[in-house]
């Protein structure tokens, strides 16, 4: 089962991958059974090398400054035709047109299923809501449970606290030493 943090990580670079203006964006779901690596991919391109590494740079900004999530590696940034940034749960690739055409990465993973990202928000929203239900829960069952008598004080601590006398001042009295002669 993939974590909430996950999927609002997923929607945060897509939307970094937006705001680059990334092309053909996708999401692909993989099957578990088939994909011990990661959960998805998130396939987009740019139209050149340039604006490649400008979309990496962005999705890194993002997930550092929002989650504190640091790729474990990236490749390719440096001739920017396809750049991977693996993120454990999920992997970017980020291709030029031609290379996205030839290596083709959606045919590749057949068994794995493509997913909008209205469909992604939409789970989030869901998850979302029935957490929140589950803490109002919990939150009236801890205001509704009875509360517990206050133990019984012992003798010392009912009897009242006694004043002590104060000397003259309240620094304590040093001892001046006078050299000998």
């Amino acid at each position: 089962m993939v974590s909430r943090e996950v999927k609002q990580q997923l929607l945060a670079a897509v939307a970094a991958c937006e705001d680059k203006k990334a092309e053909d964006i996708r999401i692909l779901a993989l099957d578990p059974s088939e994909s011990a690596l990661t959960d998805y991919f998130l396939i987009c391109n740019g139209t050149n090398e340039r604006q490649n590494t400008a979309i990496s740079d962005e999705i890194e900004y993002r997930l550092k400054h929002d989650f504190g999530n640091y790729a474990n590696s990236v490749e390719g940034r440096r001739q920017g035709e396809w750049i991977l940034m693996d993120y454990v749960d999920f992997v970017i690739h980020i291709f030029s047109p031609e290379k996205r055409a030839y290596y083709g990465l959606e045919r590749l993973k057949k068994s794995a299923t493509s997913i909008s990202v209205h469909e992604l928000n939409e789970d989030l929203k869901k998850r979302v809501t029935a957490v929140r239900k589950k803490q109002i829960k919990t939150a009236t069952a801890k205001k509704t449970a009875p509360t517990k008598k206050p133990a019984a004080k012992s003798k010392a601590a009912k009897l009242p606290k006694q004043k002590t006398a104060r000397t003259r001042s309240a620094k304590p009295f040093k001892k001046i030493m006078r050299p000998k002669k």
